[in-house]
């Protein structure tokens, strides 16, 4: 007879008080786990602090909200508690009145998620998913060994923008335009 150990599923608020990992690798809460990622590389950095800035700068001269970066987290599933780390995210000032000290409950309006080396299309598609069932409102993922943005509306069905086209905030981010180009590296 065997005895099965159970190990203990953490909640966001636990895994929220763990320190960082010394190798600087990045880790989501995934179902209760731990997920430990490789850093994602110069190409990865770059692009998010673009498109980062560039979505900041709208929303700091214009409609009011909150524009955080990967280190953020925001829950996207309770018992067992899931937090993910987008590249960036945007909650409008309707949605987040307040920035709370730990990870945010409430669903960002638009997310942006970069593609490193050891993405998967599989993990994005898991992501997508996730973030559209806690009522995320669009998804840009950025691409930029392809130098191409897949805007996303529902976790099935994508629009490629290849980089000399223009994307905009739509109805998320009314008055936000740009092209593709000056997301990327």
């Amino acid at each position: 007879m065997s005895i099965a150990t159970l190990e203990k599923l953490l909640t966001a608020e636990e895994f929220f008080l763990l320190p960082s990992p010394p190798d600087g690798s990045q880790q989501e809460l995934v179902r209760g786990e731990i997920i430990t990622m490789p850093p994602p590389g110069g190409l990865h950095g770059v692009c998010c602090l673009k498109a980062g800035r560039r979505i900041g700068n709208f929303v700091d001269d214009g409609p009011s909200g909150t524009v955080t970066s990967n280190d953020t987290g925001f829950i996207t599933e309770r018992d067992p508690d899931s937090v993910r780390g987008p590249d960036i995210a945007y909650w409008s000032k309707e949605r987040l009145s307040e920035v709370p000290v730990g990870y945010i409950a409430i669903a960002p309006d638009m997310l942006v998620e970069v593609l490193s080396p050891s993405n998967t299309w599989k993990q994005i598609r898991t992501k997508l998913k996730e973030y559209f069932a806690r009522g995320v409102r669009l998804v840009w993922v950025l691409a930029p060994e392809d130098r191409t943005l897949t805007i996303y509306r529902t976790p099935d069905e994508g629009r490629i923008l290849h980089e000399t086209a223009t994307v905009t905030g739509e109805d998320v981010l009314p008055g936000f335009a740009c092209r593709v180009s000056d997301l990327l590296p």
